[in-house]
């Protein structure tokens, strides 16, 4: 009796999941030779591959590595799938494992057995790559800029999924500002983060990717990137500061310097409002003549 009414509570359990409006599952007869929330072996014939999948590239050697690891030691650690009908199931996570199963020769694998919509299945896909994959920069910056745009999360949400700190992802996602050729010079691992932060500041992505390739060519440290791009800096700050349009009222303040003094007047304004007075003269006798106006001797 006891056991009986054990088995219609589980039933009406199970049956309030699967027509659950939150599930994808549509079918009233999807239950199968699995129970959602369990782990099993389930065939991997029957496992559907992740559209939300956010690496594209797998390793090889990597992969056939592992496939070795597993036709000695099996799986360590399940698979998770979602359950979209009867005996057929979509992976959330761990597609590197599923892919060295098959190149083990395995026709089953074990899983944990979940529901979920499109948007928390591609959450847990991000989530799980980030913490448990080696992705390169490009790869990590891409899924935190996934997450923040198709899951709705804030930075302060999204730190707390990965367990890292609101820098450190800010530092990953303006990677993507970078000109796509300098992108595809990170992912392939070329350059380092740090000769990729010190490029971000460049705003010209011609000059990013010039920088870049020598970098490369050259060997350059991050110092010696740094110290490139703080003399670029410079450059363009003395190009801003004489191109930059006076004022009318500075205008007339220039004017008025240069008929006090009888010589040319410069003055010069950035948009931040640092700039220079540059007093020119022709001989020393000007130059005192102009000491003497400013109330300075030579004597």
């Amino acid at each position: 009796m006891m056991n009986s009414n054990k088995k219609r509570a589980l039933g009406r359990g199970l049956d309030a999941i699967l027509s659950s409006p939150e599930t994808d599952i549509t079918s009233k007869d999807i239950s199968g030779e699995f129970v959602v929330g369990a782990i099993a072996n389930i065939p991997i014939d029957l496992i559907e591959t992740n559209p939300f999948q956010p690496r594209d590239q797998f390793e090889e050697d990597s992969l056939k590595e592992l496939s070795h690891s597993i036709k000695e030691q099996g799986i360590i650690q399940p698979i998770t799938v979602r359950k979209i009908g009867y005996d057929k199931y979509q992976l959330i996570s761990g597609e590197r494992r599923l892919r060295a199963s098959k190149l083990a020769g395995l026709t089953a694998i074990p899983a944990y057995i979940r529901i979920a919509n499109d948007q928390q299945m591609l959450e847990m896909a991000l989530v799980e790559n980030i913490q448990r994959e080696q992705l390169n920069s490009i790869e990590v910056a891409i899924s935190f800029q996934r997450l923040l745009d198709e899951c709705n999360l804030t930075q302060e949400q999204l730190s707390e999924r990965v367990g890292k700190n609101r820098a450190t992802i800010s530092n990953f996602i303006r990677l993507l500002k970078l000109a796509p050729e300098v992108q595809i010079i990170i992912r392939d691992g070329l350059i380092s983060m740090g000769h990729a932060r010190a490029l971000i500041t460049i705003n010209d992505s011609l000059t990013q990717i010039a920088i870049a390739k020598n970098i490369i060519n050259k060997d350059l440290s991050v110092r010696d990137t740094e110290e490139i791009v703080r003399n670029l800096s410079k450059q363009t700050e003395k190009k801003a500061l004489k191109t930059v349009e006076l004022p009318e009222t500075l205008k007339a303040s220039k004017n008025k310097l240069t008929y006090i003094f009888g010589t040319k007047v410069d003055l010069n304004r950035n948009e931040k409002g640092k700039g220079s007075i540059v007093i020119s003269f022709k001989n020393d006798n000007e130059l005192n003549r102009i000491l003497t106006l400013l109330g300075e001797s030579t004597e």
